[in-house]
């Protein structure tokens, strides 16, 4: 991978940040201050070069529960235990890593990014054509979102030290393998040293 292939127009791209919320990040305890602090470098490195900037969180009203059919293996059993209700602090995102009031909080009830959300329409009316993204787990939402942005033609860009996976192989596997077919993958200092 080159350089080149990384540089990015901030005035086109959006970094979001995926289910870096509280609920998610105590299910992985010993990862989640080294992914903090990459999020964190990656928000500092996009506020000051002005490139756009999204959250996204899962989050359930009462309705969204009831609404989820038992043919949906994970989120049927998210919705019996009724896990993530939408203004409990475990869907909330993490203090650290505070949104601003002008940076979109994307709701979404089921695994990708966009399926359950108004993402692209508002990345389109923003003329926002390049996505680089970080999220948990790798096997959930990133793996999701990638799929359906490539599917939607958005240039996208893995910040794969910004991802995390409990289990390490499917971490591997998918930003060496199958993501590099629709993305450029990076560490954020790659990505970082790359717009300069």
């Amino acid at each position: 991978m080159t350089t080149n292939e990384l540089a990015i127009d901030p005035a086109t791209s959006i970094l979001l940040l995926m289910d870096f919320q509280n609920g998610i990040l105590a299910n992985y305890p010993d990862a989640a201050p080294g992914l903090i602090s990459r999020a964190s470098d990656m928000l500092s490195w996009a506020r000051s070069t002005g490139a756009h900037v999204g959250f996204v969180r899962v989050a359930f009203e009462d309705s969204d529960y009831e609404s989820v059919p038992d043919t949906n293996k994970m989120f049927s059993a998210l919705a019996a235990s009724r896990r993530f209700p939408a203004a409990d602090p475990s869907s909330q995102v993490t203090n650290e890593l505070a949104p601003l009031s002008s940076e979109p909080i994307f709701r979404k009830v089921r695994v990708g990014a966009m399926s359950t959300t108004d993402m692209h329409d508002t990345l389109a009316k923003k003329g926002i054509t390049t996505l680089i993204l970080g999220g948990i787990a790798t096997g959930g939402v990133v793996v999701s979102t990638v799929r359906d942005a490539a599917d939607k033609d958005y240039r996208i860009v893995v910040i794969k030290d910004m991802c995390h996976d409990a289990d390490p192989d499917i971490h591997t596997v998918l930003t060496e393998k199958l993501f590099p077919r629709q993305a450029s993958v990076a560490t954020t200092a790659e990505f970082i040293a790359a717009q300069a």
